[in-house]
């Protein structure tokens, strides 16, 4: 139900450590160091079984049977991945003499089954592609079916894998080839999602500002019996900026082990109000850019039809595209260090294999943490982009923000060294942080067709001219222009409000508006878009005291350092160890107040 003042539910992630543990049994005591081990003991379970499992169903008529959908008495699979894997039979098997409570059971199949549901989309692709492959020119035939055309990007990437088995066989016919001849199975996560089981093994409460869950884990690494699985209870801190929020309902989390110990990766609902498209009228369209990760427009719908100030804002990243870029580069030369060495190790003695080794788990793990630093950086700066670009939207009283269908998006034409550094940006991460921050405003998030929206005019649907390279676009005919970027903002913005009517809506998706419709733009000197919030100068209060200067001694200046990045707007660690979530997060203090004392001691 949509409508003024409706609500809609809403999830998001909490991630959170304990700080307490104890037994539940007897009440003693219980050490964090020893928590760790045994969810360590609890993983190790649940990685062997389920690696077990894969390599167990990695054939072609397991994902004839995902594909199918149907057990072996012709009944519909259900969407539970535990209950759809007891239907076929595909259980896990674990060492002699462990005994594993059959909730474990349920957490590994569950796990799996997600991994291969994950992959039979993939695997379809792979049959589809792979039947229109020529190994002798490595050249893929036009799609003939109207099922077999995939995004041209997962096609690139699917043609490579093939040339390079055919250059392994000698150029061989390859025929029909399924997923598993062409990739080994997949590696499981070393994880374990408490999602899958009932109050059995893990139940979670919540009392005041604190998590409290009880799991039962293995006392040692290959428990006997019963006996040696015992419940504990964990109390966690709930985030600060949750307090005071109506959840509505907390999930039962995930349980990781990193370098700090265990985390727990919760999952809430909330309410929120409920976003209307069909009756939008202002729409904000957010261009991918290859310069900065976007810019954004609007364009309103009126008695007189669609207008727009062509006025956009674009995101500044405070310089952390450059510093994913140069991450990117050493990742790709670490890369190429560690499979140089590895083509040398192969032919080398042994004393001199062992040296080679060596040297590539070092470049393998520098290559870990380049990719750990990166993760970190796109999470930030597309939560940050998604909080900027929904005030702006919210401010122009917009609605609706249409952003582009990245499945038809494929950057091109910029060069080698853009068209990768643009395909790795986290623009999938921003549309997912953009959806959950418009979400809790009441603004819903479209996705629209991406082709012609920054070559052609918003007013009359022709072709743009580049009077000033490739960032500025005019049209003669219309005089309007500016920066492409906008302009294709613009066109975003009329393709969201045209076709919100006929917008698809899927479980677990954002519509989506699947053709693209035109209608005249007309430029307005109405305004539009809010206007951005510029620096002002700080006010100089001359009623402190001022320090008095030693005779001789030239006084340092104390200048603030501006915000430098995303970076700075994270709040500080709360005091029962690291707690985040996904959601909103305020900005820190400003550094002004601090340099004011600093001046005046």
């Amino acid at each position: 139900m949509t409508g003024p003042g409706s609500t809609a539910p809403r999830q998001f992630a909490v991630t959170t450590r304990p700080y307490v543990a104890v037994d539940d049994a007897t009440g003693e005591p219980i050490g964090l160091d020893e928590v760790d081990i045994r969810v360590g003991w609890l993983l190790d379970l649940i990685t062997a079984a389920g690696a077990e499992l894969v390599a167990r169903l990695w054939h072609p008529a397991t994902f004839d049977v995902l594909a199918a959908g149907l057990d072996p008495h012709n009944r519909r699979l259900p969407a539970q991945g535990h209950v759809a894997a007891a239907r076929l039979g595909w259980n896990p098997t674990y060492p002699d003499g462990v005994h594993v409570p059959s909730r474990v059971t349920r957490v590994v199949t569950a796990q799996v089954m997600a991994t291969l549901r994950t992959l039979a989309y993939r695997e379809t692709a792979i049959a589809a592609l792979s039947a229109r492959f020529d190994p002798a020119t490595g050249v893929l035939a036009p799609p003939t079916e109207p099922g077999d055309a995939v995004p041209p990007g997962f096609a690139r990437g699917v043609r490579r894998q093939l040339a390079a088995r055919a250059r392994r066989g000698g150029g061989a016919p390859a025929g029909r080839l399924r997923i598993t001849d062409v990739q080994e199975p997949p590696r499981m996560a070393a994880m374990a999602r408490l999602s899958a089981a009932d109050r059995q093994l893990a139940q979670i409460t919540v009392a005041e500002r604190e998590l409290v869950l009880t799991v039962k884990l293995p006392t040692c690494p290959t428990p006997a019996g019963r006996t040696q699985w015992r419940r504990i209870r964990l109390t966690a801190a709930i985030p600060a900026h949750l307090h005071g929020r109506d959840v509505s309902d907390w999930h039962l989390p995930t349980l990781v082990l990193d370098r700090r110990g265990l985390l727990l990766r919760c999952a809430a609902t909330e309410l929120v109000p409920a976003g209307d498209l069909d009756s939008a009228t202002v729409a904000v369209g957010v261009d991918w850019s290859p310069t900065s990760l976007g810019a954004a427009a609007i364009a309103a719908q009126g008695a007189d039809g669609l207008s727009s100030d062509y006025r956009g804002w674009t995101y500044d990243d405070r310089g952390l595209g450059i510093k994913l870029a140069r991450l990117q580069a050493e990742g790709q030369l670490l890369n190429a260090k560690a499979a140089r060495l590895t083509q040398l190790a192969g032919a080398a003695p042994p004393e001199v294999r062992a040296e080679l080794e060596a040297k590539i788990a070092v470049l393998d793990s520098h290559r870990t943490a380049v990719g750990i630093k990166r993760g970190k950086i796109n999470r930030e700066l597309a939560f940050d982009f998604a909080r900027q670009v929904t005030d702006y939207a919210a401010a122009a009283g917009a609605q609706v923000i249409a952003v582009e269908d990245l499945t038809t998006l494929e950057t091109r034409g910029h060069g080698r060294a853009k068209n990768n550094r643009a395909a790795q940006s986290a623009r999938r991460q921003a549309v997912a942080a953009l959806a959950h921050t418009a979400a809790g405003v009441g603004i819903a998030v479209v996705s629209v067709p991406a082709r012609g929206s920054s070559a052609q005019c918003p007013g009359c649907d022709e072709p743009l001219a580049r009077p000033g390279g490739y960032h500025t676009a005019w049209c003669p005919r219309c005089r309007v222009g500016g920066n492409r970027d906008h302009i294709a903002g613009v066109n975003l913005a009329k393709r969201a409000l045209l076709g919100r009517g006929k917008a698809t809506r899927r479980r677990g998706q954002m519509p989506a508006v699947r053709a693209a419709e035109h209608a005249p733009v007309r430029p307005s000197r109405d305004k539009k878009s809010p206007t951005p919030r510029r620096p002002r100068h700080r006010r100089v209060r001359r009623s402190l005291p001022t320090a008095t200067r030693r005779l001789g001694v030239t006084p340092k200046q104390h200048v603030p350092a501006p915000q430098a990045s995303v970076w700075d707007t994270v709040q500080p660690t709360p005091p029962h160890g690291d707690t985040g979530s996904r959601d909103t997060r305020t900005s820190q203090a400003s550094a002004t107040p601090v340099a004011d004392s600093m001046r005046c001691t």
